[in-house]
């Protein structure tokens, strides 16, 4: 094939419909599992939803008018995904029970030889549409292994294993959590949360979207892009708090006050009162995740895990905790790629990232000729659609390899020292914003406080910065082999 797209969620499916729009038609897309949807198939616990509004959380090529709730539902959006791909007409561009396991680049030949769990392939361009959270994370705690009651992932949720009246252990608090936790409360009979670092959380308001309403956005599809027009400029004015730490400070006195609100007791409340700035952890978009903790059955534990037993899980207060169920909500892997993903120098991927992950707007990287990134580097947000910025990058992606076709050239590697000038202006736009400097440990952060998954402004920067592809910032092979020795441009995209 020309070009293999690996996985079939949000971003991989999108990639495939933009190539199709484009005439680009000789790709196919490598997914490890046996159906479509990616992290809204895997996600399938009770309560999953979407954090983001539905007319933003879609692609803006192809807007929904029936969506039921302003947040939907995880069964709403997987479905959504399948009829995007098959009006789109690339269902039948997906390999299943094609895990990529690895790939190498040929250097003489320009192109990616892939590995999968079904065969070897090759590929011009190789473009990953994996996702930054695709990768469950398991926790790392003595005798876990040993329990003998139900133990599983929120992303791998057990269907078959009913809940009704045990003694269900959550260990984690982040957003998946807080879905989950409200809707398993009220038929368990005892739910322990584990709690490591409490989390702000912002209202939600969640509520039916009306028929007259949908009957308008289908007749008059003009308002539905003026109502995500709406709840674009809403999310970025929260992008505007979050980005130095001191204007965060009316958002958290108002987020406290709800919380007083919410929850009476003093002593539960102050377990749950973060002692970061608001935005430095990812912000749980919750209206019931609070009130559900103060319920009678619940009991919110903030001592760490000493052991998991066969029947229980001790505290490092030396308490037992009999428990019939574990609920790992302890998240995912960010960033992982298929190793070993080697690049021309014959050196995996992974390996190159152990200090930092660094890529050139997100989107490819020094030394691996012909790969595209989706979700890379740098593109995550903390307060908008991350559909957004997958967007842009695809966009970015189908231009470059147009601009291949016309010049006749077999392949394309952005030059390192542009890749360095732009994590370099990155990391001063990242100083001093709510999410190096608001206190606290996160996914968001790197080793060295850093961060290599946010993107430090706004989302029109981000498609600006990504709008025209510009073949100055790449080295480019002809397809016998030749090298190009265009110069380095003056400037590089203003963040």
């Amino acid at each position: 094939m020309r070009i293999a797209i690996i996985g079939a969620g949000f971003a991989g499916l999108g990639t495939a419909i933009r190539l199709r729009q484009a005439g680009i038609d000789d790709f196919a897309i490598l997914e490890r599992a046996d159906d479509l949807g990616g992290t809204w198939r895997d996600n399938s616990y009770p309560g999953c939803a979407v954090d983001v509004q539905s007319h933003l959380y879609s692609y803006s090529f192809a807007p929904n008018p029936d969506w039921t709730h302003v947040y939907s539902p995880q069964e709403e959006i997987w479905s959504y995904i399948r009829r995007c791909a098959e009006e789109h007409g690339v269902t039948d561009r997906i390999r299943f029970g094609h895990e990529v396991v690895g790939a190498d680049w040929d250097e003489e030949r320009q192109r990616w030889l892939i590995e999968t769990t079904a065969g070897d392939v090759e590929a011009q361009f190789l473009i990953s549409g994996m996702g930054p959270l695709s990768h469950p994370a398991l926790p790392d705690i003595p005798g876990l292994e040993s329990f003998a009651g139900t133990c599983f992932h929120s992303a791998r949720w057990d269907h078959d294993h009913d809940l009704t009246g045990e003694r269900v252990a959550v260990i984690g608090t982040g957003c998946s959590a807080a879905q989950l936790i409200p809707e398993i409360q009220p038929r368990v009979g005892r739910l322990l949360v584990f709690q490591r670092t409490p989390g702000w959380t912002f209202p939600r308001r969640n509520r039916r979207i009306t028929r007259l309403e949908r009957s308008l956005y289908r007749r008059v599809p003009a308002a539905q892009r003026l109502a995500r027009a709406r709840q674009y400029l809403y999310r970025e004015t929260i992008a505007f708090a979050l980005q130095k730490a001191e204007r965060t400070r009316f958002m958290e006195a108002l987020m406290r006050l709800r919380l007083r609100r919410q929850v009476r007791n003093p002593e539960l409340r102050s377990k749950l009162t973060p002692d970061y700035r608001i935005g430095c952890k990812r912000i749980i978009v919750s209206d019931d995740y609070h009130p559900t903790l103060t319920q009678p059955n619940v009991d919110v534990i903030t001592a760490g895990i000493r052991e998991v037993r066969a029947q229980s899980i001790v505290t490092d207060d030396g308490v037992e905790h009999a428990v019939d169920t574990i609920i790992l909500a302890t998240g995912f892997g960010v960033m992982q790629v298929a190793d070993p993903l080697r690049g021309s120098d014959g050196v995996a991927l992974a390996k190159r990232w152990e200090p930092r992950r660094e890529a050139y707007l997100g989107t490819t990287v020094a030394g691996y000729p012909n790969y595209f990134m989706l979700a890379g580097p740098n593109t995550a947000t903390g307060h908008t659609s991350a559909l957004l910025y997958v967007e842009a990058q695809i966009d970015y992606v189908v231009q470059c390899i147009q601009h291949l076709d016309r010049e006749g050239l077999g392949s394309v590697d952005v030059r390192p020292e542009v890749q360095a000038a732009f994590n370099d202006e990155l990391r001063q736009k990242l100083n001093g914003t709510i999410w190096t400097a608001g206190g606290c440990q996160s996914w968001y952060l790197d080793a060295d406080g850093g961060s290599s998954a946010l993107w430090p402004g706004y989302t029109w920067q981000f498609r600006r910065a990504l709008r025209d592809f510009d073949a100055g910032d790449y080295r480019t092979r002809g397809k016998a082999g030749s090298t190009t020795t265009n110069d380095v441009p003056a400037s590089l995209p203003r963040l």
